[in-house]
């Protein structure tokens, strides 16, 4: 019995962790991207973002904050305008970061506007997204 503790103790105390994760290897083709935007913009957290508890959209607003850098990563040549959309996106994130409304448990100011913008800047991306995607 206590070789068995000893043995699960040092089992616990390695200190290799395991093989490092690599990269997801993310796709940010426009498709890729179209088929995300969409499964966001399907979430109530963007559909009815006012009459939503403000900490029930955490995960949904950590999501879109990692879609960021793969909506640049679209803007290219064509459509420069996607950075700037970006830039609004990001702005609504931390507007719903800065006041703590990751646990809010109640709708109101300043949760609720942080998330209709939020939405709005949602709805703009993926009007060019899904754009690009129509004529790719």
């Amino acid at each position: 019995m206590t070789v068995l503790a000893l043995a699960l103790m040092l089992a616990g105390c390695g200190s290799e962790a395991g093989p490092t994760p690599k990269g997801g290897g993310v796709a940010t083709d426009p498709a890729a991207l179209a088929t995300k935007l969409r499964v966001y913009t399907a979430d109530t957290c963007f559909t009815a973002p006012e009459q939503q508890t403000p900490r029930g959209c955490q995960k949904y607003v950590t999501e879109l904050g990692g879609s960021i850098g793969m909506i640049r990563e679209q803007a290219g040549a064509k459509h420069p305008n996607l950075n700037t959309l970006a830039d609004s996106l990001d702005k609504a994130i931390a507007a719903y970061r800065g006041p703590h409304c990751d646990t809010v448990a109640t709708p109101g100011n300043p949760c609720s506007p942080a998330l209709r913008e939020i939405a709005t800047s949602l709805r703009d991306i993926k009007q060019v997204i899904d754009t690009q995607v129509a004529t790719s």
